[in-house]
């Protein structure tokens, strides 16, 4: 007995639809009120940050973090939408690869792609 996972993400918005249609067209997630998100396992952090940190922008409550595969290419696909993409070589490294853009109403988001397991980079 206890929580399993998160059920759902709420977000306000100026413009649902539009938004919805955004998160499905450039990150393939089924947003909208009247679709379901079938994700793969894996690992979610749930961190609440200070007030004051500088992590991500001090006027938005949260940052929206996304494990993704092929990063590379998703972000290739996201700059080519005209979607600006802020990548850093320092926030690379024992974590995994990050990419940072926003959505259509500032919401921050981060891309993560985590790193490749011993055992999975030789297969």
């Amino acid at each position: 007995m206890g929580v399993q996972g998160i059920g759902g993400l709420f977000i306000r918005s100026r413009d649902p639809e539009a938004r919805a249609a955004w998160y499905r067209e450039h990150l393939g997630i089924a947003a909208g009120s009247d679709s379901v998100w079938e994700q793969q396992g894996g690992m979610t952090v749930f961190a609440p940050f200070p007030a004051d940190s500088d992590y991500f922008a001090a006027d938005q409550p949260f940052m929206l973090n996304l494990r993704v595969s092929g990063l590379d290419e998703l972000v290739a696909s996201l700059e080519s939408a005209g979607i600006a993409v802020e990548r850093r070589a320092e926030w690379d490294g024992d974590y995994g690869r990050f990419a940072r853009l926003h959505d259509p109403e500032g919401l921050p988001i981060e891309l993560w792609e985590a790193p490749v397991a011993d055992d999975e980079a030789g297969a």
